[in-house]
């Protein structure tokens, strides 16, 4: 948490893994839109979602907003991320701890998506509506070198054996459009859409804009 004097001492939460800057609450624009154009692809109710990255929590209340949503399973890999929630120490986390909807579990995403048994641990074989996902800064740019394969067809087809017909994967990127990474994602899914959302950037007096692609498994 820190003070940015250059905007009038406005106070805001940044989540940081060593030297990499991944989160801000100065810009959570695309984080929520993640949520929403992602989820607006699916039909029917009773969803069972996933949010891979709970980073300061915004995707994972967007998606709350949707009636519609059962269950909430969020995976983060830094378990100091999930207790800052758990005790009420960033803006939005006794929103989600207080929505019993809502699971936050220290794991490794890309290890679950990869596995026979998916997301959620503690039921092998669970299938879900909807997967989101924001943790690497884009798919060409890692956190880890050994999260690339994720974003070929191969480890995207395993992620999509874990949706139910017709179910949804999105994702966040700081980059713009990808042509190869549509490519990949139209070898596995039926349908492919890179949205480009534009925000206010204060720090830089005018726009940024980041990548939200939404992937849907055939029916």
């Amino acid at each position: 948490r820190r003070r940015i004097l250059s905007l009038g001492g406005m106070e805001v939460f940044e989540v940081k893994l060593g030297d990499a800057f991944l989160m801000s609450s100065l810009f959570h624009e695309v984080e929520v839109a993640l949520a929403h154009l992602g989820l607006s692809e699916l039909s029917g109710d009773s969803w069972d979602v996933v949010v891979g990255g709970l980073g300061l929590g915004y995707t994972a209340v967007a998606a709350l907003e949707h009636r519609e949503v059962d269950s909430l399973l969020v995976i983060d890999a830094l378990p100091a991320v999930i207790e800052w929630h758990q005790r009420g120490l960033v803006p939005l986390g006794e929103k989600l701890t207080g929505d019993p909807r809502c699971q936050m579990v220290h794991d490794d995403f890309f290890a679950r998506a990869r596995s026979a048994e998916g997301f959620d641990s503690a039921q092998p074989g669970r299938m879900f509506h909807a997967v989101l996902l924001d943790i690497d800064h884009s798919p060409r740019h890692l956190l880890a070198p050994a999260n690339a394969a994720f974003y070929e067809p191969a480890g995207l087809r395993a992620l999509a054996a874990h949706l139910h017909p017709g179910g949804i994967f999105a994702l966040w990127s700081d980059d713009p459009p990808d042509d190869e990474f549509l490519d990949a994602l139209g070898a596995v899914f039926e349908t492919t859409r890179a949205h480009i959302v534009s925000f206010a950037n204060p720090l830089l007096e005018g726009t940024s804009a980041s990548t939200v692609y939404v992937a849907c498994r055939a029916a």
